[in-house]
């Protein structure tokens, strides 16, 4: 079968590996899309900790149940729940496996779904609704980090919000504020063609190398700064600012996962009464909440997904995530076009 092959740093390679065999106790897909995640471009760039060549990327999949199983039928459309926990650990003893000490991830630590087929357990996957489009159901996975996050943050309905970063996640995240009842949500990037596309899902883009994100926020407050605010960048600056933005005893959620360590104003933090928190993925029940939201937010989320490319020709993603001219948002891989 085909699959797109973390081949060493900045090389992936479509290549003919061997198919699955049959595996007692799993079923077997056939794999339809698969989304590119930041963790990926991380892999390819060679800077992740625990990604070893050579492996198949990809942990964002949509598959079709190729035989009849226990819980699903032949032709069942499913997604994945693939997070690793060690299942001993005292995250995992508490119930919070999603932040297991060792945590693992299909396409980092296993050969992932950005192939023709994969075995995998039935209790890890979640059936998609009927009627819900193959590109919305795409990613269903990006989008239980932002239920996980919304759920984290202390958001309360008619907040007003920010979020930084209109990457796939700062999309999701701003799609998930207005389905929860934000009064007003900014979105900042520096890249126009995703501020055009956030202008048409109802966010008040701003452009941090045009505009000054602090005054835009505190002039629509009346001077107090953001209830809520979501750091979906990863960057420096934003880390910096993030206090200033926000109000006296205001919300802020970590929701991007920075490489190395940031300046915080911390004194903000105390003089201002701030909650600050961080968020890692999603738990089980977030993740399965993110496959019945596909109902009520299919239009929105198939916004996000810009590009789906073929298969065959999916070791150009990473170039064109890189290149600001193509103006992705969300990459999806169609497995079926080889």
């Amino acid at each position: 079968m085909k699959a797109l092959v973390y081949a060493g740093p900045k090389r992936v390679e479509v290549q003919e590996v061997k198919e699955p065999e049959k595996q007692d106790g799993k079923v077997k897909l056939n794999i339809r899309y698969c989304g590119v995640c930041g963790s990926d471009i991380g892999i390819y760039l060679g800077t992740h900790p625990r990604a070893k060549a050579p492996l198949i990327l990809g942990h964002e999949f949509l598959g079709i149940v190729a035989e009849e199983g226990k819980k699903f039928k032949k032709g069942d459309r499913v997604v994945p729940y693939p997070l690793l926990s060690c299942g001993h650990c005292l995250a995992c003893r508490s119930g919070n496996e999603h932040v297991c000490n060792t945590l693992g991830l299909i396409g980092i630590d296993t050969d992932g779904g950005m192939c023709q087929t994969v075995y995998t357990d039935e209790d890890v996957l979640f059936k998609v609704p009927d009627g819900v489009s193959d590109k919305a159901a795409a990613v269903i996975e990006p989008l239980a980090v932002l239920v996980h996050a919304i759920h984290m943050s202390g958001f309360e309905a008619l907040d007003t919000a920010v979020v930084v970063g209109a990457g796939p996640i700062g999309m999701l995240c701003g799609i998930m504020l207005k389905h929860a009842g934000a009064s007003k949500i900014f979105i900042s990037d520096v890249v126009e063609k995703r501020l055009e596309i956030a202008e048409e899902l109802g966010f008040i883009p701003v452009n941090p190398a045009k505009e000054n994100l602090e005054k835009v926020v505190k002039d629509a407050t009346n001077g107090e700064g953001c209830d809520t605010f979501f750091e979906c960048s990863g960057a420096a600056v934003p880390a910096m600012q993030m206090t200033d933005i926000t109000r006296v005893r205001g919300k802020i959620c970590i929701v991007s996962v920075h490489k190395k360590p940031h300046e915080v104003n911390l004194r903000d933090v105390n003089f201002k009464e701030q909650t600050v928190v961080g968020t890692r993925v999603y738990t089980k029940e977030e993740f399965g909440r993110a496959a019945e939201l596909t109902k009520e937010l299919e239009t929105e989320l198939e916004k996000i997904v810009t590009h789906v490319v073929p298969l065959k020709e999916s070791d150009k993603v990473f170039d064109m995530i890189a290149d600001p001219e193509c103006g992705t948002i969300k990459i999806v891989v169609d497995c079926e076009n080889v």
